[in-house]
């Protein structure tokens, strides 16, 4: 009997080591919405990053939640999530025991973390506009956190609200705490740097010079030297004890975003807009070197503790510095930019993606792998499409171009220009030999897939083309316009047959039916709408979404449309009745795109918080 349990234990023991290493290393499905099986993508990283105490974990604040770090190894530890909207600002306490983040719309709120458990401690509400910073005191028994024009000031231990701030004339950008704790640091739009006393809340002074806003605020470890960061591209340098501008920073070709100095405070570090990170000599104000490596706006930099690395972030991902040499140690990849479509291959074992990174993703549907990237683009990707037979997909961009590549390889196969504004969408016919393109130029551009040659242009609308589809039969076009309508056309002579009115705003998403007779229409009039494809009649209209309707999708069966909306949800409805069926949450922006999996089983959503969800759809549901 004593064998039979012993080996049970072991067995569980086992069990228990093999699912928690698993999950550990599956962070595409680590803290899904109800409902969403993998997620692609880890979102967009939306605020600063931030080192522990002891330098071995970085917290990165971002669409979906907080990630947190290996610093050495860059593996991921764990997502912290809960908040319900872009988490703007994280920080760890100086014992390293808390940690704190501050969200934007729609919770606004700030929430304290165990740093080891990751448990969720408390929630500190009140304020009313986005929690843009949070910072700990340096005895870590206070948190003063920033929204719109005030500070305010809490009591870590009981969450209780302290007193507030305020002064300045317009939003607060950023908040610090000298290192003895006794002043309070706030750099704002209004242009300048206010200094408060901290026990009491009273101002000391303002500190006048920049001439835009002030994005970022810090104190040199000694405590007498402020360093401010602005959209004017410059960094100033402050005596605290008088106000005093003690030199000026120049040499960033964009806004300067961030600005940290070093622990010995030897060393400034400043992130820019200009895609770089420079280091300044902090006493005399000489450039020492510059860090190169980013591809987009630099919007964080912060030191290790013991100085020797400097972190740095961008919307896509996290880079770590050798301080003293400059020497890319390496690079935290896997957050992505807005995802502005998604599109599965026709076996649905692949999905892509497309960014406004200029590039397209391509995943593995069943695990969330990320295969390969496609780069070439010079501009946000607004459409991506498999062919039919999965060989080729076809990606419509704001550089005005479409670009058809091999699907299996990445290979770019050829450019189709003549578009002389943004592509907004790219249809592949059903037999694959037709691509059709909507564009800001209000017009339709129909292509040779295998030859890339121009066939014709379809003009009417009178506004952009945000939209294009095929029927499944390849006869007809639709196309949904900024003009409010839909129109059909032949496909083979590019005839007007009909226009479609009754939108009251842009029509952002046209679909047929797998049967072809009925269209679907989303629009900014918050409705889809649907249509009877041969007369043209206005069937009904599906209302319940608070936001615009930016994709509608069919289910492969035809009995489900899934609708995405600006008010980050997916919605369900009964194709036949018009009734709505659910509502799938857990996007935390706006969601762009929503299409079904071949066999009907899985919805995919692409959405600007920069990740992909996977949704598990019921047979009743589709």
């Amino acid at each position: 009997m004593e064998n039979i349990l012993y080996s049970i234990l072991i067995t569980l023991f086992i069990t228990l080591t093999f699912t928690t290493n698993t999950y550990a290393q599956d962070s595409s499905q680590w803290h899904l919405p109800e409902d969403a099986k993998v997620r692609l993508g880890k979102g967009q990283i939306t605020g600063n990053v931030a080192y522990s105490h002891d330098g071995s974990k970085l917290a990165v604040a971002g669409s979906i939640g907080v990630w947190i770090y290996d610093a050495q190894t860059g593996e991921e530890l764990d997502l912290l999530s809960g908040h319900t909207g872009d988490v703007e600002s994280v920080s760890f306490s100086p014992d390293g025991t808390t940690i704190a983040s501050g969200s934007g719309s729609p919770d606004r709120i700030i929430r304290l973390w165990n740093a080891d458990t990751r448990n969720h401690l408390r929630t500190l509400s009140g304020h009313t506009g986005d929690v843009y910073s949070v910072s700990f005191s340096p005895d870590g028994n206070t948190i003063a956190s920033r929204s719109g024009q005030e500070i305010r000031l809490w009591n870590v231990d009981t969450g209780t609200h302290l007193r507030t701030l305020s002064g300045h004339t317009d939003l607060v950008n950023c908040i610090s705490f000298s290192p003895d704790g006794t002043i309070i640091a706030s750099a704002s739009y209004d242009t300048t740097i206010r200094l408060w006393q901290a026990d009491t809340g009273t101002h000391i002074r303002t500190l006048s010079g920049h001439m835009d806003w002030v994005e970022s605020v810090s104190f040199s470890p000694d405590g007498n030297t402020i360093a401010s960061a602005s959209f004017d591209r410059t960094i100033r340098l402050w005596n605290v004890e008088s106000g005093t501008h003690i030199r000026t920073l120049s040499g960033h070709t964009g806004v300067v975003y961030s600005v940290s100095f070093s622990p010995d405070g030897n060393t400034i570090a400043s992130a820019s807009w200009d895609t770089t990170i420079r280091l300044w000599q902090a006493d005399t104000g000489t450039h020492l070197r510059t860090l190169s490596g980013h591809t987009r706006r630099v919007y964080s930099v912060s030191f290790s503790p013991d100085g020797n690395t400097i972190a740095s972030a961008s919307r896509q991902e996290i880079r770590l510095w050798q301080a003293d040499t400059g020497t890319h140690i390496r690079t935290l990849s896997g957050h992505t930019d807005d995802v502005e479509s998604v599109s599965f291959s026709p076996d649905g074992n692949t999905i892509a993606s497309a960014s406004v990174h200029n590039t397209i993703r391509l995943w593995q549907a069943d695990t969330g792998t990320h295969i390969r990237t496609l780069s070439g683009h010079t501009e946000d990707v607004e459409s991506v499409s498999f062919s039919p037979d999965g060989t080729t997909i076809a990606s419509g961009s704001r550089d005005y171009a479409i670009r058809l590549w091999e699907a299996d390889t990445g290979t770019h196969i050829r450019t189709l220009l003549g578009h002389t504004y943004w592509v907004w969408s790219v249809s592949f016919s059903p037999d694959g030999t037709t691509i059709a393109s909507g564009s800001r130029d209000n017009t339709i551009r129909l292509w040779e897939a295998d030859t890339g040659t121009h066939i014709r242009t379809l003009l009417g609308h009178t506004e952009d083309v945000e939209s294009v589809s095929f029927s499944p039969d390849g006869t007809t076009i639709a196309s949904g316009s900024r003009d409010n309508t839909i129109r059909l056309w032949e496909a083979d002579t590019g005839t007007h047959i009909r226009t479609l009115s009754g939108h009251t705003r842009d029509v952002k998403s046209v679909s047929f039916s797998p049967d072809g007779t009925t269209i679907a229409s989303g629009s900014w009039d918050e409705t889809i709408r649907l249509w009877n494809v041969d007369t043209g009649t206005h069937i009904r209209t599906l209302s319940g979404h608070r936001g615009v309707v930016y994709s509608v999708s069919f289910s492969p069966d035809g009995t489900t449309i899934a609708s995405g909306s600006w008010d980050t949800t997916i919605r369900l409805w009964n194709v036949d009745i018009g009734t709505h069926i659910r509502t799938l949450s857990g996007h935390t922006r706006r969601v762009y795109n929503v299409s079904f999996s071949p066999d009907g089983t899985t919805i995919a959503s692409a959405s600007d918080d920069g990740t992909v969800l996977l949704w598990e759809i019921t047979p009743a549901e589709r």
